[in-house]
């Protein structure tokens, strides 16, 4: 009846809406969904559980001491009952002892015996070694076919590579002979042509001058035609001029381009001689700059970068310091190694550590602050651990040569486990000699665990294959800064001193390209003449022969002339017919040539292919040799820990044998009879040593019998008692405790599940009335804050405040309130008195609509709605009924008075 749902009058409606605390309000959802009433059970609950669990505490501490009271009455009472038994109980015990004793020796070795037999006849190490070898070998002697094939195959490859540039130089040879034959051929050809020209022209020039009548004396043709005569030989000495001009130019463009290439090639060298002269200054200026900062021999930038990180990590941003650079953190034992360490570790030297890929991103983002892209140090991303890897079995091994981390000394472990981790430096040996080094790595096996070595000037030697170190020098780990110092200046003298010879040299080649630059430019002048004194010669020619034309020619002069053509166009002939045989043969050499090159570049292909796929097959082989060697060690490992586990078996069961013997004879002057035990030796030996105690508490403590078994029972009962209580109450509490937390997440479920409904009904009962309402709960502030947004107030906005709305209004959101309510909670009926009295009859109807649909849903709750207007409008329905209150008998007798002043 308490609940505001169930009974919910005017007044109160009307207090709950003009209540400005949003306070109130939630309190007012709280108690109508009866979460007030579980929150208030909740907090009872864990009061009464926290008074009961220091109840529980105090009775346990009175426990422990009644306990204690309790061990010492038993041990009294026991000690009283068989203190005769246990006088007699002892020496049976002390013999069943020394006979258990030898029973568990014996037993000890018959284990061992077993044991030993056991191990003896697993062969299964034997067979797997064998297996394993045997595949060993089988790889080994595939690879070694692999190795030979590919070995004949590149000397196949090489032989032919030379035939192949051999046949190039031919082939350029008798190009070079075919095209000069050509030019010949064609010169040849031409030459023919314009004597057959010149033959067909006298020979038309004697049919007209027969026709012709002039026959006194020298005519003036005849003097043309020696003119003609001369200009033609004056024109084959121009053009034989003009050929070697030719060849002259040609020779002197060769030289200007081989003179060119010259200079572009110490242009280019002494540029490279220009960067390595900077570089060794940057160097010595760093080398300098580490004298008071040794961190600047990783690189300028290291310093204010190492700052920045030191910022960052004081203000938490990394979850873990960035260690480095990693050649800061190392060390050498011998000096003279240190280029040998460093061609190793290589980009290693200027890295970083992080610990997560978090850190990672963010000392990027430092770095980008003091290197340009590209130039950024190596970042590595592992967890960080303060223990050192375990290095058992995994380390490279050599009675005469050390490994990396033996010439090294690292003083962080997050360093010396990075370097196994991203290098494998475990793996790699020093040995300071190329040629020893080459004999250790690749004339035999591989020493155990040796991945690879490097020697003292920093060669990289692999079992296949061997690279020689660019640097021979030490940049990070030298010791001797003035030594470093004088070396770097002497360096850079002698490069000082190349780059002034490469730059004399320069500007001797670049005089002499001058010079041949204008001698070419005389050679191409005087051909220009030479050509304008062809083309004048063979214009006059033409001129004399267009004039000759004109006169009457000597019969006989140009019969001579022209039987001297003739002879001379058949030697022609027969020299371009030579010649073109000769160019023919030349073009069949060629073609046999560049047949042969392609043949041989097609089989050079296929043996490139060859090679390849050989070395794939090779690098397989490799690896299974590898593995398989690798499985041959630990099998190896494992037959050798067989054995001696077997000899030590073998010798724990002579020893043994030895202690049994000694066992029976103390046991034999113990009890000269052997005893048959079926108890253990530990037990019978907890038996006699608590025995003895008892015996001498006893003897020292004396009490009466009645009174210790009296008291023995009185403690036992209290204890158990105790126990039982204090036992029942923590099973409770634990039971209770997890019931409120199952219970309390089910009551948050059930807020929230209620909130929701109650807001979502709120808006669609407002909806109907074309209003918008929102309900906003906070939970954890315990405030409830209700808008309403009246139609034809879209421009005024939401309403948070109730007392500027209407009555009808209000009337009309304290139903949809109600209605809210009353569909989220379990109640058998719902009351609501006056709830239209300031309802307008447009909202009245909205209101009573509503709640008839919510009863004739809701057919199982009675709804009582009290109202003082008129319910004729209401549908008739056999769920409805109506009861009306007679008016009252003041305002009836009103009536009559006025009836009886009329």
């Amino acid at each position: 009846m308490d609940n505001p749902v169930s009974i919910l009058n005017q007044e109160m409606s009307k207090q709950f809406l003009h209540s400005k605390s949003e306070s109130d309000k939630y309190q007012f959802f709280m108690k109508a969904t009866l979460l007030d009433q579980m929150k208030r059970d909740f907090v009872h609950i864990k009061q009464t559980k926290t008074l009961t669990r220091q109840q529980v505490e105090r009775q346990e501490e009175a426990l422990k001491d009644l306990k204690l009271d309790f061990l010492q009455k038993k041990e009294r009472f026991e000690t009283l009952h068989s203190f005769s038994d246990m006088r007699e109980l002892l020496p049976s015990l002390q013999r069943n002892m020394a006979w258990s004793l030898v029973r568990d020796k014996e037993q000890f070795v018959q284990r061992l015996k077993e044991d030993v037999e056991k191990e003896e006849s697993n062969q299964k190490h034997q067979e797997s070694l064998k297996l394993c070898q045997t595949k060993l070998t089988a790889a080994e002697q595939k690879l070694r076919g692999v190795r030979s094939r590919i070995e004949s195959v590149t000397q196949e490859q090489e032989a032919l590579s030379e035939g192949h540039l051999r046949l190039k130089e031919q082939l350029k040879v008798v190009s070079k002979e075919h095209n000069e034959q050509e030019i010949v051929y064609f010169r040849a050809l031409n030459k023919f042509k314009e004597s057959e020209r010149e033959q067909n022209f006298l020979q038309e020039k004697i049919n007209k001058t027969r026709t012709s009548v002039s026959k006194d004396g020298e005519t003036e043709y005849s003097k043309q035609q020696k003119r003609i005569v001369s200009l033609r030989k004056q024109l084959e000495e121009l053009e034989e001029t003009h050929s070697q001009l030719n060849e002259e130019m040609k020779n002197e463009h060769q030289a200007l381009f081989t003179g060119r290439e010259e200079r572009d090639k110490l242009r280019l060298e002494e540029r490279n001689i220009q960067v390595l002269l900077e570089s060794i200054v940057r160097r010595r200026n760093q080398v300098l700059a580490s004298r008071s900062n040794k961190l600047k021999r990783f690189g300028d930038q290291v310093p204010d970068l190492l700052i920045s990180i030191d910022e960052a990590n004081a203000a938490g941003r990394f979850k873990k310091k960035p260690i480095g650079p990693l050649g800061a953190f190392i060390s050498l034992k011998d000096p003279l190694l240190a280029a040998a360490v460093e061609a190793c570790l290589c980009g290693f030297m200027k890295a970083f550590c992080c610990d997560n890929h978090r850190d990672e991103a963010l000392l990027q983002e430092i770095m980008r602050r003091h290197y340009t892209k590209g130039n950024r140090p190596q970042i590595n991303v592992s967890q960080f651990s303060e223990k050192l890897y375990n290095l058992h079995g995994r380390k490279a091994l050599h009675t005469d040569f050390p490994s990396l981390l033996d010439v090294i000394t690292v003083t962080s472990p997050v360093v010396f486990n990075c370097l196994i981790d991203m290098r494998g430096v475990e793996s790699i040996l020093i040995i300071k000699e190329n040629e020893v080094a080459r004999q250790v790595m690749q004339q035999s096996r591989p020493p155990k665990n040796c991945r690879e070595a490097f020697t003292a000037e920093g060669d990289q030697v692999f079992p296949n294959r061997y690279y020689t170190s660019d640097c021979n020098r030490a940049k990070y780990l030298g010791g001797d800064l003035e030594t470093e110092i004088s070396v770097l200046d002497c360096d850079l003298e002698n490069l000082q001193a190349q780059l002034s010879r490469l730059q004399l040299q320069d500007r001797c080649v670049s005089a002499n390209i001058q010079k041949m630059e204008s001698g070419l430019n005389r050679t191409v002048l005087n051909l220009k003449r030479n050509l304008a004194s062809v083309n004048q010669v063979k214009a006059s020619t033409s001129e004399l022969e267009a004039a000759g034309d004109e006169h009457i020619e000597d019969i006989c002069s140009l019969e001579e002339v022209a039987e001297e053509s003739r002879q001379k166009m058949e030697a022609e002939r027969q020299a371009m017919i030579e010649e073109k045989e000769e160019l023919e043969k030349h073009g069949e050499n060629v073609e046999n040539m560049e047949s042969k090159d392609s043949s041989v570049r097609e089989r050079i292909d296929r043996l490139c292919e060859e090679v390849e796929a050989m070395k794939e097959e090779q690098l397989k082989l490799e690896a299974e040799c590898s593995k398989h060697e690798q499985s041959l060690q630990v099998l190896e490992k494992k037959l050798k820990s067989h054995v001696e586990t077997i000899a030590e078996m073998k010798s724990d069961l002579a020893q043994t044998e030895e202690e049994l013997k000694e066992c029976v004879s103390k046991a034999s002057e113990i009890s000269p009879q052997r005893q048959l035990v079926s108890a253990s030796s530990r037990s019978l030996d907890t038996e006699i040593t608590r025995l003895q105690r008892k015996i001498k508490v006893y003897e020292s403590i004396h009490g009466e019998q009645q009174q210790v078994v009296r008291e023995y029972a009185e403690a036992v009962s209290l204890f158990r008692q105790k126990s039982k209580q204090v036992r029942d109450l923590r099973r409770f509490i634990d039971r209770l405790e997890h019931i409120i937390s199952d219970r309390q997440s089910r009551y948050k479920v059930l807020r929230r599940s209620l909130s929701v409904r109650c807001k979502l009904y709120f808006n669609n009962f407002m909806i109907k009335m074309n209003c918008c309402g929102s309900m906003i709960f906070d939970h954890n502030n315990e405030t409830l804050s209700i808008s309403v947004m009246p139609p034809g107030r879209a421009d005024e906005g939401v309403v948070s405040d109730m007392r500027s709305l209407s009555g009808g209004e209000r009337s009309f959101s304290t139903v949809c309130f109600m209605l809210s309510l009353w569909e989220i909670t379990e109640s058998p009926f719902r009351c609501l008195d006056e709830f239209d009295v300031y309802m307008d009859m447009h909202n009245r109807r909205i209101s009573l609509d509503l709640l008839l649909e919510l009863s004739e849903r809701q057919t199982l709750r009675q709804f009582i709605f009290v109202t003082p207007l008129t319910t004729s409008n209401l549908p008739k329905s056999r769920l409805i009924k109506i009861h009306k209150l007679q008016d009252p008998e003041r305002i009836c007798s009103e009536a009559q008075e006025e009836e009886e002043d009329v």
